[in-house]
């Protein structure tokens, strides 16, 4: 993200509140109907900077038969140390509507979102944030730019994200 002055920030809570995001809730403990019923972006965030450890299984539900689990070395190589910044998401119709299944399959139950399901095999996925802004503008284009700025400040696109 950049800030007024167009200078890269860092991508901590700070850092998104300034950028307009809200919520900053616990994803698996999330109230939805707090959060808009709109389009927007959201940003999954790990508060704690301790070292990072992983699960050797997913806690999330399989999704068309899929083991959601991979192994560690995958997880090792997709690893980004520094940011708070674990996944970068969309959602085109309803940031609640998106949010919805994200929740539910680190619950365990089958739902329809496979993307950023490496954030369920972090040992501390149960303290994870999510934060969301509401977007005038198509949220596809803001979420590409959001993983694009990420990745000029990283040199990888967020941990969980596995595409763009």
């Amino acid at each position: 993200m950049t800030d007024p002055r167009g200078e890269s920030m860092d991508w901590t809570v700070g850092a998104l509140q300034a950028a307009g995001f809200e919520g900053f809730v616990p994803l698996l403990t999330l109230n939805l109907p707090e959060v808009p019923d709109e389009p927007g972006v959201y940003c999954v965030v790990r508060p704690d900077s301790d070292a990072v450890q992983f699960l050797e299984e997913s806690v999330a539900g399989w999704w068309k038969d899929r083991d959601p689990s991979v192994t560690a070395q995958v997880l090792e190589e997709a690893w980004i140390e520094g940011p708070a910044v674990v996944y970068i998401g969309k959602a085109s119709a309803s940031l609640r509507q998106r949010l919805r299944p994200y929740r539910r399959i680190g619950e365990g139950y089958k739902a329809a979102h496979w993307g950023g399901r490496y954030i369920w095999q972090l040992a501390d996925h149960r303290s994870l944030l999510v934060c969301w802004r509401t977007e005038a503008d198509d949220a596809a284009v803001v979420e590409s730019r959001l993983i694009a700025e990420f990745r000029t400040a990283y040199g990888d696109r967020p941990f969980a994200n596995l595409v763009k």
